[in-house]
This record gives structure tokens, C-alpha cells and sequence, in this order.
């Protein structure tokens, strides 16, 4: 599985942006894909889980509740992470991963490059 991360850009606080993970040609529909960050000197963490079956979302960072939502679009094999409301602490690389498991289960096996939100004014 092969994972494409993008639409990472620089934006003031209070703005919203779309971030794009496409996913390899038809196994999209047989796997969670969820959405981790790193921020500057911190762990990675979780952000937002969508599964495969039945497109179930889950929300890892109860700092992005209510501001950030996942979706999944499997004719055109791609999850977007839609973020409102930005603010500097979600500063970070984004990345997506993929796993035939559950989003409760987070063995993620596959991920992808990353892209940078920077956000700032």
C-alpha cells in the first residue's frame, strides 16, 4: 500500500485547510486510514481515524475536536483531513497511514510521506 500525502501549506490562525492522502490504486476500501502529526520537538501523535467498512471516524486528539473532521472518498482513493479554526499548535508534519485493522486497534503498518501545515501570522 502506497500513501501520498498533500496539500500542506502556510496559513494564518483562524483559517481552514484541506489535506489530501491518496491511497494506492483499489485497496483503499480494505483499509482504516487515520491521520498522525509531529510537531516541533514532540511525539507524533493521533489526530483522526476513519475505517474501512463502514467509513467510522474516531478522534484521537481531543485538541482538534469540533475543529478537524475526516473523510473518505474511495472512487477516488484518497481520506482528506479538513481542518478549521487552525491554530499555531497545530503546527506540524501530517501524515497519513493505512492498516486492515481497526481504528481502535491503531496498527498502522503503512504511511506516507508527510506535508507540513505551518500555521502562523
Amino acid at each position: 500500500v502506497q500513501l501520498q500525502a498533500s496539500g500542506g501549506t502556510s496559513v494564518p490562525p483562524g483559517d481552514s485547510l484541506t489535506l489530501s492522502c491518496e491511497v494506492s490504486e483499489s485497496t483503499l476500501v480494505r483499509h482504516t486510514i487515520a491521520w498522525f502529526r509531529r510537531a516541533p520537538g514532540k511525539e507524533r501523535e493521533g489526530v483522526l481515524c476513519i475505517s474501512s467498512a463502514e467509513g467510522v471516524t474516531m478522534t484521537y486528539a481531543d485538541s482538534v475536536k469540533g475543529r478537524f473532521t475526516i473523510s473518505r472518498d474511495n472512487a477516488k482513493n484518497t481520506v482528506y483531513l479538513h481542518m478549521k479554526r487552525l491554530k499555531p499548535d497545530d503546527t506540524a508534519i501530517y501524515y497519513c497511514a493505512a492498516s486492515r485493522g481497526s481504528c481502535r486497534g491503531q496498527n498502522f503498518s503503512f504511511w506516507g510521506q508527510g506535508t507540513l501545515v505551518t500555521v502562523s501570522s
